[in-house]
């Protein structure tokens, strides 16, 4: 039986109550407030003038927030004894949760392209969200895997699980692991929107009057036990599990009940091999709105069953609500309070008893040896996150967290461009013919290719009361999922709440962002939207699909560029190979409302004409796009019925240090992600490759010069971009379609590479007519 425990050997924290981890421990322990006034633009028209500001300087050359990452990435590595010339940096992996990234670059480029029409193109792609992994990969020169999650508030709570399932599989030695966000405008002015700020600092479990937004990163290095053993590390703390879930409830309120919530702990429980009864401290999500400050405390009752509960306190009373770093700073405070010994409070409680009648720790800290604390992180579209520290070395009944069963893919369906069902899509690929074939105008370029999704017509098919509240990503997400049940049979009601639902997007809502800052922009708080805020994070699409097919499982939110197709393959395939879920949906979708195809097509490589010819240096050309894949164990599949499509044999990932935008064009660490996914698989040689070549030269000749280094180039290549066009983020996901409804078969690998040097490669077995995967 494996251990599944995690060391965790290094930490890193800056927030408003310090600028690194000995400052703001002391502050916290002590009760101090690292909430003031906001000095960094004006708040005048916003509900509160409060947040939990970083007051130590940051660097000028860069965005806030890969300052705020580099601060807390540096005290981290120092704290954990790691020479990184020692080790082999290829399998030291990063993965952050973020919620905004660099938002306060993009919106200044925004502003400056609605007042004066012009746009810098190439701030705009490197201020995507997922660039903050690219950022610390090359600021710290580490070449492993490279993950961003972005489920919103509990982003970096979904990094540590995401963390864990690499680490137990042995993909790599080592996790730069954390989360990081700063205070923007966007966000200040979406919670003004939505009434949701506590004109004065919050007080989370006693007045409950609205949050106090925070800025911060908290990151850990994590490595396995044995590890930090052989080099003699001091280990601090160990992740004994997590647990995710989704309510499947509401867009932005949790499900008052805190059914979610509850399953989320007792996952993370069960996966650690502990019991509610071993848990001696639980870090509260305490926002301080109404909704979580009931909803939280009821999911800790339902727990305990009536039972005695152990202390707890949110220690957003004195940071304020770091968005999507939240989890990962209150898992750094969760690894001190077993360190250090001592339990953080609830600060600013006015007086007022809880009435929740918890023990929240009032308004000072107090001694205490906890080993085993719950931190818990949850947010919109009813994402619930919960993590389990414990001390090193405390006794589990854990299981193994090896692979034990195989995963079939049961489902398919997608859409790009003007292909808008599974039946188009698979009709263009096997008659060769583009689905960007429309002419868009674009503002300072005119008439450009692209593969624009008629959102209008898929919504139409959608049920109208919940298709008018979504979004362009949502209803490309949703649509596919529906065409997945219209081809391969609906689950039942009891399979649906069973299921987990894998987000995956390359860049995220574009629309949304630029149609509630725009109006701000232009016409102040009086023209927010409230409507359109909740859409704006990453992961808005996930509970969309979540509310309209009642999903009730695991869920994760992935925004990682062109490799977010296989990342979010290969995290729902871990989850079910180690019986962590039976079955998982994996949507991945992209939009792009017009600046963002500005952005695109102003940068070197896109096609004016529209001719995309892989690998003939035509240039590429974007696309809007989608996919679904059903993931089952064959235990979930064979108990409905369901036929298998096929089934997954191996993933590889890799990364270099390139910097944001950045690409080798020698393949090098392409050819890796190639080697280690079929190494993975197993020794049978691969037939096809489904190729990530777009038409631009610098990806086709480095894709070609990783398939040459892998020992492939002679094996058939499908090019779905030629047909397709280039989507990123679900462009791996619709080769796999194109292979699946084309007649492809046999061993086939994915190749799927992000600008700023990350790649990741999938191999599976698809039978041929007759054959049984």
């Amino acid at each position: 039986m494996s251990n599944p425990t995690i060391a965790i050997t290094g930490v890193g924290l800056i927030t408003g109550a310090g600028d690194d981890v000995e400052k703001c421990w002391a502050s916290l322990v002590e009760g101090t407030t690292g909430i003031r006034q906001n000095t960094l633009f004006d708040t005048s028209e916003l509900l509160s003038s409060w947040v939990g500001l970083v007051t130590a300087e940051q660097r000028a050359d860069i965005d806030r927030c890969y300052s705020l990452a580099a601060t807390a990435v540096s005290e981290a590595l120092a704290g954990s004894g790691l020479d990184l010339s020692t080790v082999d940096r290829d399998r030291v992996a990063v993965v952050v949760g973020s919620s905004l990234g660099a938002m306060s670059t993009l919106e200044d480029v925004h502003r400056k392209l609605v007042a004066t029409g012009e746009l810098d193109a190439v701030k705009a792609a490197g201020s995507q969200v997922y660039c903050v992994g690219d950022f610390i990969a090359a600021e710290f020169d580490l070449r492993g895997p490279r993950i961003v999650l972005s489920n919103a508030c509990a982003a970096s709570a979904v990094a540590v699980g995401y963390a864990a399932e690499l680490l137990w599989r042995g993909d790599v030695d080592y996790v730069v692991c954390g989360g990081v966000d700063p205070i923007a405008f966007l966000s200040a002015s979406g919670f003004t929107s939505l009434g949701a700020l506590d004109p004065e600092p919050c007080s989370p479990m006693a007045a409950s009057t609205g949050l106090t937004l925070g800025e911060g990163a908290g990151f850990m290095i994590l490595e396995a036990p044995h590890t930090a053993a052989e080099r003699g590390a001091d280990v601090l703390a160990e992740v004994g599990g997590y647990g995710l879930t989704c309510d499947g409830y509401h867009q932005t309120a949790p499900d008052p009940g805190g059914k979610g919530a509850f399953a989320s702990m007792k996952q993370a429980l069960h996966t650690a091999g502990l019991t509610p009864s071993d848990v001696d401290y639980i870090n509260l999500h305490g926002t301080g709105t109404p909704a979580n400050d009931v909803s939280e405390p009821k999911a800790i009752k339902l727990l305990y069953q009536g039972g005695a509960t152990p202390p707890v306190s949110s220690t957003k009373s004195m940071v304020g609500h770091t968005l999507g770093a939240a989890g990962a700073v209150e898992g750094v405070v969760s690894t001190l309070a077993i360190s250090r010994g001592a339990l953080p409070p609830t600060i600013n409680t006015r007086g007022i008893e809880p009435p929740s009648k918890l023990d929240i720790i009032p308004d000072t800290g107090r001694p205490g040896s906890p080993a085993v604390v719950l931190s818990n992180s949850f947010a919109f579209g009813g994402n619930n996150a919960t993590v389990v520290y414990t001390k090193p070395g405390q006794p589990t009944g854990a299981k193994p967290t090896e692979a034990v069963r195989d995963v079939l893919i049961t489902g398919v369906a997608g859409l790009a461009g003007s292909a808008t069902d599974t039946e188009a899509l698979t009709k263009s690929f096997v008659d060769n013919e583009s689905c960007f074939a429309q002419q868009v105008d674009i503002d300072g370029l005119g008439n450009v290719p692209f593969g624009r999704v008629d959102t209008s017509v898929l919504a139409g098919k959608l049920n109208p009361g919940k298709a008018r509240r979504m979004d362009p990503l949502s209803i490309l997400a949703s649509s596919v999922v529906r065409d997945v049940y219209a081809r391969h049979g609906k689950q039942s009601r009891a399979e649906q709440e069973e299921t987990g639902i894998v987000f995956a997007t390359g860049i995220g809502p574009c629309s949304s962002v630029v149609g509630f800052h725009e109006p701000v922009i232009t016409g102040g708080m009086a023209a927010a939207n409230p409507l359109i805020f909740p859409n704006t994070v990453v992961n808005a699409a996930a509970g969309h699909v979540a509310m309209q097919y009642r999903y009730r499982g695991y869920t994760a939110t992935i925004v990682n560029g062109g490799t977010s197709s296989v990342l979010a393959l290969q995290l729902a395939s871990r989850v079910i190979a180690r019986g962590g879920a039976e079955r998982i949906m994996v949507v991945v979708a992209d939009e792009y409302p017009q600046p963002a195809v500005r952005t695109v097509a102003s940068l070197p490589g896109y096609s004016r004409d529209g001719a995309v010819v892989p690998h003939g240096r035509t240039g590429a050309v974007l696309s809007e796009g989608a996919v679904a894949i059903l993931l089952e164990s064959p235990e979930a599949a064979s108990s409905r019925g369901a036929t298998a499509l096929a089934s997954v044999a191996g993933f590889g990932l890799s990364g270099e240090s390139v910097g944001i935008g950045g690409l080798g064009p020698d393949g090098s660490a392409w050819a890796r992600s190639l080697r280690l996914a079929m190494g993975d698989a197993g020794d049978r040689p691969v037939d096809a490759v489904v190729s990530a070549a777009s038409g631009r030269r610098l990806v086709d000749l480095a894709e070609k010069r990783a398939l040459a280094a892998a020992g492939l180039a002679e094996t058939p290549v499908v090019t779905p971009k030629a047909v397709f066009g280039e989507t990123f983020g679900s462009a791996a996901g619709l080769g796999l379609v194109a292979a699946l409804t084309g007649g492809v078969h046999g061993r086939v690998l994915l190749s799927s590479f992000a600008y700023g040097g990350s790649y990741a490669a999938a191999v599976l077995d698809i039978p041929s007519a007759g054959e049984e995967s």
